[in-house]
């Protein structure tokens, strides 16, 4: 099998060159080359969005990747953040601070058997972001939270807990609202 080089910065810390099989998942470079497992497979056919990433676009922003049924050298040169890096760490690598999405989401209890808990973190992040760069109109927060997560598959708890959860992050988070249209 042809073999590709691949680099990029994941959570933070530059990745390769590493040279991988042509054909390899993000999914499966994240667990078996970098040991990044909390990224789950679902469905594994782009599906259910439990396997979501967010990489970094040219522009800065942020957007939601499927890595199930994306190819690693995809993301050769991109920024890449799992659920691994969206918490605060300290020299040693211990939590010092979740992120605000991952905050809300303990503090609504929004996960059960936590296998799709992930994709919903990086895609609430990546909406975040997005609604700092473009804000949402504040009488459509319910909206633009189920265009965003909407085809995110929760198995356990239905959708309540998370979308509770999102809707007070972005809430409270100044800027991200602008007066209803």
């Amino acid at each position: 099998m042809a073999k590709i080089p691949v680099s990029m910065i994941v959570n933070g810390e530059k990745v390769g060159p590493l040279e991988v099989a042509e054909y390899t998942s993000m999914l499966d470079f994240l667990h078996e080359y970098l040991n990044l497992t909390g990224t789950k497979l679902g469905c594994g056919i782009g599906v259910c969005h439990a396997c979501t990433i967010v990489v970094e676009g040219e522009d800065g922003a942020l957007e939601p990747v499927r890595s199930c049924i994306n190819n690693v050298g995809r993301f050769n040169g991109k920024v890449v953040t799992t659920v691994e890096g969206q918490a605060e760490l300290d020299a040693a690598g211990e939590v010092v601070a979740l992120s605000p999405v991952q905050q809300a989401f303990l503090r609504n209890f929004s996960f059960q058997c936590g296998w799709c808990t992930a994709g919903f973190v990086n895609g609430a992040t990546a909406l975040i972001d997005r609604l700092k760069r473009d804000p949402a109109p504040a009488d459509k927060v319910e909206e633009v939270i189920g265009e965003a997560l909407g085809e995110h598959i929760c198995r356990c708890t239905g959708y309540v807990r998370y979308f509770r959860a999102v809707r007070e992050v972005i809430e409270s988070t100044p800027g991200l609202l602008k007066e209803a249209e």
